[in-house]
């Protein structure tokens, strides 16, 4: 067998095997005499038709199995001398069709294509120079948690002395009618609570249930626009009967100390909640600071090392982002299928940060392997741990999704590259600097 490798670009490789006539007549022989042996052919015992009968009546037969023998064989043997480290199926094709007419007589070109990881070299990746901007806290922040906890802790108090007001809730058993349609079907619905004047709230329910008391009963109309969330509703005019069966108002606790004591015994006076406050935004803040220097860094190390990746690596990558964006539609209760998406143009939009994604990992490998970064057993039975109490999940059901996954191989990589990053940014040069608000572009 003669074998060459040519390097088509950095991530792909073709491979051309030629198969001698001498190894091709043989398994034609030995394939040809196994069907001799079996054969049922008009004319002839079985098993004792001449070889040449055999081979014209099954001609594409014996030829399609040889080649399943001598050609997977063969790919194999090369892929292993010229891309041992080979990604994904490889693309083989007959180079040479024609030597099919006369099987055995002329060699068997092959050609294989095959995607390879590309060799990294390691530029400048310490020192690398990146700004930190630490978000201050001010008081106004504490007070908008403080607000954030009182309504948190409100409570909703019956009205019965007066009519419902902007900001009371009320509540509805509602059934509406399409008007420009009415073999729709109707929209019921109890229980519904409405904020009024609240976001979201249609004008028309805060403007006629303004007023009302509980037993009460409205009619109205409600035209929604045509850029309405709800696509069912977009663009339609409802006839709606509201019976009232509750109006509530939100009552606020005092920020006292007497509210802060409710809160847990590590609060003794509202002056302790609005410390601990302060001290947890100070150290979110601090996160939100490290998290921006490490994605600087990345930034940065990507800028220093431009190469190029497996496409198949991106693609997968890129599925792994779209399935993100779907998790998370549906965990906020959206059905994906009913959005009008433009899938495909959001598979291109992530492309670029998908190939950014595995640049970035191909890298961090590189430097771990470079500075001889391992990861322990211990360590990878920590972030199993870990994951479990992040996902509310039982450790054995984290190691039965990690077993499809890669298992603790996949953890492994992960934590390896996390090493990598974290001696980057040990190493980085960083520069404090003034807390800037960001600006949105228009």
């Amino acid at each position: 067998m003669k074998t060459e490798s040519v390097d088509v670009s950095p991530t792909r490789k073709e491979i051309t095997i030629e198969i001698e006539p001498k190894v091709v007549r043989e398994a034609y022989d030995r394939i040809s005499d196994n069907y001799a042996k079996q054969a049922k052919v008009p004319g002839f015992r079985p098993g004792h038709a001449p070889r040449s009968v055999v081979r014209s009546r099954f001609k594409s037969e014996i030829r399609a199995a040889a080649l399943q023998e001598l050609v997977p064989d063969a790919v194999n043997e090369a892929i292993t001398k010229y891309a041992p480290g080979a990604i994904g199926e490889p693309n083989v094709q007959l180079d040479n069709t024609e030597a099919l007419e006369k099987f055995g007589e002329e060699p068997i070109s092959v050609k294989v294509n095959v995607e390879v990881l590309p060799e990294v070299e390691l530029q400048n990746y310490k020192g690398l120079g990146v700004t930190r901007q630490t978000r201050p806290i001010t008081d106004d922040n504490v007070n908008e948690m403080l607000e954030a906890l009182r309504e948190t802790s409100a409570a909703m108090q019956p009205v019965e002395d007066r009519g419902a007001e902007i900001g009371d809730t009320v509540t509805i058993n509602v059934d509406g009618t399409f008007v420009d349609n009415p073999e729709e079907e109707n929209i019921q619905a109890d229980e519904v609570e409405v904020t009024l004047g609240g976001k979201g709230v249609q004008q028309e329910f805060t403007d006629n249930l303004t007023g009302v008391k509980a037993d009460d009963e409205k009619t109205f109309l409600v035209e929604y626009p045509e850029d309405f969330t709800s696509k069912g509703l977009a663009g339609k005019k409802l006839e709606y009967t509201a019976k009232v069966t509750a109006v509530r108002v939100k009552e606020l606790p005092e920020a006292d100390d007497e509210w802060a004591r409710s809160l847990g015994e590590d609060f003794d006076s509202i002056d302790t909640l609005r410390a601990k406050i302060r001290e947890d935004l100070e150290k979110r803040a601090l996160m939100e600071a490290d998290h921006r220097v490490r994605a600087e860094v990345m930034r940065k190390l990507l800028e220093g090392h431009q190469f190029e990746v497996p496409q198949s690596l991106v693609d997968h990558q890129t599925s792994v982002r779209l399935e993100s964006v779907v998790r998370d539609l549906m965990g906020r209760g959206v059905d994906p299928r009913g959005q009008e998406i433009n899938w495909e143009g959001a598979r291109e939009e992530m492309k670029g940060q998908a190939e950014q994604d595995v640049r970035g990992s191909m890298l961090l490998e590189r430097i771990a392997e470079e500075e001889r970064i391992d990861v322990s057993d211990e360590e990878i039975e920590e972030e199993i741990q870990a994951i479990a109490r992040g996902s509310k999940q039982s450790v054995e059901q984290v190691r039965s999704v990690l077993t499809k996954d890669g298992g603790e191989r996949s953890i492994a990589n992960r934590l390896s590259n996390r090493k990598a990053l974290d001696l980057l940014v040990a190493n980085a040069q960083i520069t404090d600097e003034e807390w800037r608000e960001e600006k949105d572009e228009v």
